[in-house]
């Protein structure tokens, strides 16, 4: 069963409402954020260390941020429909670099969290590797492989470093950023 936790009226969480909706995929609603609360919930927390709406817990999975929880969704439930199966990437003329500082300087909030997160496990979820470090592990190797100056971060660090030792990560995640790098449409 599909849950989603987020206040309607939030844009973020009507665009994963209106994804349910294209997919025609059941879910329960529980209001959270602005007059409905429960973002500083120890439950919620566990599921988003941010403190952030939407939340989308799929089985076991939990997923935030909307634009990820849309990525999901299309890609778990529609494939080839909503889900493009290819994808283009942005010529170089077309970048822009400006842009791309910007939305840099951005995330270094966003490591911030993860770097205090990590200062008490060893891994995003706790004890020991699982599936929350996926997500995480792979846009963090993108952050920190961009080229741009990022924020320090030692928890992350060694964290990545754990990953590291990891066979999928080494082959799968571990690319030349180049090969990453621009992507025009998803």
């Amino acid at each position: 069963m599909i849950t989603l936790w987020g206040r309607p009226s939030s844009v973020n969480v009507q665009k994963v409402l209106w994804t349910l909706a294209e997919l025609e995929l059941p879910f329960e609603h529980i209001d959270a954020g602005g007059d409905a609360g429960g973002l500083d919930d120890a439950s919620f927390r566990a599921m988003n260390p941010h403190g952030r709406i939407p939340v989308l817990k799929d089985g076991e999975a939990a997923l935030w941020e909307s634009n990820t929880i849309i990525r999901y969704l299309c890609a778990t439930y529609a494939p080839g429909g909503l889900c493009p199966i290819t994808a283009d990437r942005t010529l170089e003329a077309q970048r822009d670099a400006t842009n791309n500082l910007e939305c840099a300087a951005a995330a270094k909030s966003g490591v911030g969290v993860l770097d205090n997160w990590l200062a008490k496990r060893p891994f995003v979820a706790g004890a020991g590797f699982s599936m929350a470090d996926i997500p995480v592990g792979t846009l963090m190797f993108r952050y920190f492989g961009m080229g741009y100056p990022v924020a320090e971060a030692p928890h992350v660090a060694a964290w990545r470093g754990r990953l590291a030792e990891r066979n999928g990560y080494r082959l799968h995640v571990m690319r030349p950023f180049g090969d990453l790098f621009g992507r025009l449409a998803y």
